[in-house]
């Protein structure tokens, strides 16, 4: 074991990304970061859905733990993030969680590299057959220029802030899709009442191109 270098946490390391205005959509821009990503569809909460997690936690803390072993860096486990896409785009804003399609994801630090996650996820699954670790992949995303909202309240009512997002606040400024809805979840839904649960919501976007 590597002498131990100070804990890493990555909420507080870049704060930037982990926060956002409660009153209006700001803009910002975000370079490439590293993730575990878990896909899948349907609703929050469904089967899919949980069998995700059960997948994507024990895979970020066999790399947190092999991190901390072999690599001499140890760091917090970051708040869980989604991206979430439909076919058509008010299927999110409209609550068509039928139509659904989503990606688990959780941030990792930028030393870890892919061989690290194959060798943590390797080890983590000789240990117990419990879960379905080959559904967890490394991906770097980058998302350039987003809107992004701190929305503080229920889930369930995101839907006319997005659908607000989408029809008025984007066109009125000359903005089009350019990229998944982004959700980071920085309340945990199992200690919170949902009318405290807070949660980044965040768009990529890009400037709508004239007609020639």
């Amino acid at each position: 074991m590597r002498e131990l270098s100070a804990k890493l946490d990555l909420k507080k390391a870049q704060p930037r990304y982990f926060t956002a205005p409660r009153l209006g959509w700001e803009d910002v821009t975000f370079t490439a970061r590293s993730y575990l990503m878990v896909d899948g569809a349907g609703a929050p909460g469904g089967l899919e859905y949980t069998a995700a997690l059960e997948a994507l936690y024990p895979a970020a803390y066999g790399i947190k733990f092999f991190s901390k072993l072999d690599l001499g860096r140890d760091y917090a486990v970051p708040p869980l993030e989604g991206l979430w896409w439909a076919d058509v785009h008010d299927a999110y804003a409209t609550d068509r969680r039928e139509e659904w399609r989503w990606s688990l994801m959780l941030m990792l630090p930028d030393w870890i590299g892919l061989e690290h996650v194959a060798t943590a996820l390797a080890r983590q699954a000789a240990k117990s057959s419990a879960c379905d670790l080959s559904r967890v992949r490394m991906e770097w995303l980058e998302e350039g220029l987003c809107l992004q909202h701190l929305h503080v309240g229920p889930f369930a009512d995101e839907a006319p802030k997005l659908a607000e997002l989408h029809h008025t606040i984007m066109p009125a400024r000359g903005l089009t899709f350019a990229g998944h809805h982004h959700e980071i979840y920085l309340s945990d839904p199992r200690r919170s009442a949902p009318e405290k649960l807070r949660t980044v919501l965040r768009q990529p976007v890009r400037p709508i191109q004239p007609r020639s």
